[in-house]
């Protein structure tokens, strides 16, 4: 290409460009670059390296490049041990991918992308420079996992040709990435790096620039839920941790995932996603994590977060508690939620309990109550109970792993004694948390499915494309419409109606996606 005067070699004419487009990424020997051989650069270029692909490797620091190829040698060994990948193949896989001095040497490159520190500056500049270097037919991708890719385009003459490939860590484990299209990107530009997401075996889910794009945005409501509950004093990390793993079936609780991220990772994330949703409440920080982040408790990494790691401390489980077989007083159970008070009363039945059948409990009745969005103290004002003798029990999920139940501030301890000993006669571990709209398990799920209601709303995503990231990413039990399916729509929109009229907060306000398909009784993963 000549020159024009300032000496970059001339764009090509906006008709060339559309001309050529379908040809950007070659099936055969096609050359990317990786920018940046950290954690996420070398696992992308291991990827793409076993996928079929030229990987051309740099970094601003040399060392990290040697340090990078040295790592995928090893990772693919053990490949190779597990009986993964054959000897042919690794070998076919190292050879492809060239480490190089300086991003002026991916001028062959049809496609770049950056895994460079998360600052817009850096990403703006680095892009500007490549534009400068690389042919115009090749697309420029970013492995951002905050920043908008909108933005990060905005100083490129072509912004048409960048858009987001974020990959998760560790990558190479990792199946899922997300492609991100800016307001500029052209949808061929997503088609190809969809494509090529394929080839390097990953799943790829289409998604329209947002902020946080979707798995970060979903991954807010496990974290920061938890996070609320605990800094209201209704229960501890190691209450949170045990009910949402054990009860609800998560992968691992949230404040251990906190650790094992780490504080300095997760908490800017929150706070940029925050801000850049104007301060939407259903982000909104926890004062919880900016003082441990202050403190430098960040988890794993500093041997000290929510759980102590000095000795390689496993994150402690929450107390056992085991009692007696039955209670010392009779058992009532409101039928105020029917579907919820027959799980309970079938549960009752396999402890030998007699349950009393009036339509009022008797004088000395320990009241059972099973709430959904609401906490004891209005269920026993609202029912005209006597608050004293109240306990409720959150019956939404499998009552054969955890149970939880909760107390008025006025219930008096021998009743919420009698209940505990009831509820772990038969030897599961019972929960006791501070009253509270909508228990440990009700609320996080309830805020998991209104973010992923939201995001299909916004039609950032697709349904499927929304449940299929979140199991992937985040390895969740349920999609986060997907929830809708396995607990009721209506359900779900009742704890949230609930928990917003208790706490008159805005944060927990049903999103309309959500709230129609309650009403109507159909799926929430029902696409319109």
């Amino acid at each position: 290409m000549a020159p024009d005067q300032t000496g970059k070699p001339k764009n090509r004419s906006k008709r060339n460009r559309e001309t050529r487009v379908e040809s950007i990424l070659p099936k055969e020997g096609l050359v990317i670059g990786v920018i940046g051989a950290g954690a996420m650069g070398r696992g992308i270029a291991q990827v793409a390296a076993t996928g079929g692909m030229t990987v051309l490797l740099t970094d601003s620091r040399p060392e990290a490049v040697a340090d990078a190829v040295k790592s995928i040698k090893k990772a693919l060994a053990r490949l190779k041990e597990k009986g993964t990948l054959d000897q042919g193949a690794m070998d076919q896989a190292l050879a492809r991918i060239k480490p190089v001095q300086n991003v002026e040497q991916l001028s062959e490159c049809r496609l770049v992308i950056e895994a460079v520190i998360e600052k817009l500056d850096v990403k703006q500049a680095l892009l500007a420079q490549l534009e400068g270097i690389v042919s115009d037919d090749c697309i420029i991708a970013s492995n951002t996992s905050s920043l908008s890719i909108t933005t990060i385009a905005s100083k490129c003459s072509h912004p048409e040709r960048v858009a987001g490939f974020h990959f998760f860590n560790p990558v190479p484990a990792m199946k899922l990435v997300e492609v991100i299209d800016g307001l500029q990107t052209r949808s061929v530009v997503g088609d190809a790096l969809m494509d090529v997401g394929r080839r390097m075996g990953r799943e790829p889910v289409r998604i329209k620039d947002a902020p946080g794009f979707l798995v970060n945005q979903v991954g807010r409501a496990y974290t920061l839920e938890a996070a609320h509950l605990v800094s209201e004093g209704i229960a501890t990390f190691e209450d949170v941790d045990a009910v949402m793993h054990e009860t609800a079936g998560f992968r691992m609780g949230p404040f251990v995932l906190l650790d094992l991220v780490g504080l300095d990772v997760n908490h800017p994330a929150t706070e940029a996603i925050y801000t850049q949703f104007y301060h939407e409440p259903r982000y909104r920080p926890s004062v919880l994590m900016q003082g441990r982040l202050d403190a430098g408790m960040l988890g794993r990494k500093t041997k000290r977060g929510f759980y102590d790691y000095s000795e390689q401390k496993d994150a402690a489980p929450a107390a056992e508690v085991k009692g007696a077989s039955s209670s010392p007083y009779p058992v009532w159970v409101s039928k105020a939620e029917p579907a919820q008070a027959e799980k309970l009363i079938a549960l009752l039945k396999t402890l030998d309990v007699k349950i009393e059948d009036g339509a009022k409990p008797s004088a000395s009745a320990l009241c059972l109550v099973t709430p959904l969005g609401d906490d004891a103290t209005h269920c026993a004002v609202e029912q005209g109970l006597d608050a004293k003798r109240v306990v409720a029990v959150d019956t939404l999920l499998d009552l054969g792993k955890r149970r939880t139940i909760m107390s008025t501030p006025v219930t008096e301890a021998s009743y919420v004694d009698a209940a505990r000993a009831l509820f772990s006669s038969d030897g599961v571990a019972v929960t006791v948390t501070r009253d509270s709209p909508g228990f440990i398990a009700q609320r996080i799920i309830a805020m998991i499915a209104n973010i992923g209601a939201s995001i299909a709303q916004n039609r950032t995503a697709s349904a499927a494309d929304i449940d299929k990231a979140v199991k992937l990413g985040l390895g969740y039990p349920h999609g986060p419409l997907g929830f809708g399916d396995a607990l009721g729509a209506g359900t779900l929109h009742k704890i949230l109606n609930n928990m917003q009229r208790r706490y008159g907060d805005p944060r927990y306000r049903s999103n309309l996606w959500l709230t129609r398909r309650a009403e109507l009784g159909v799926s929430l993963t029902l696409q319109d």
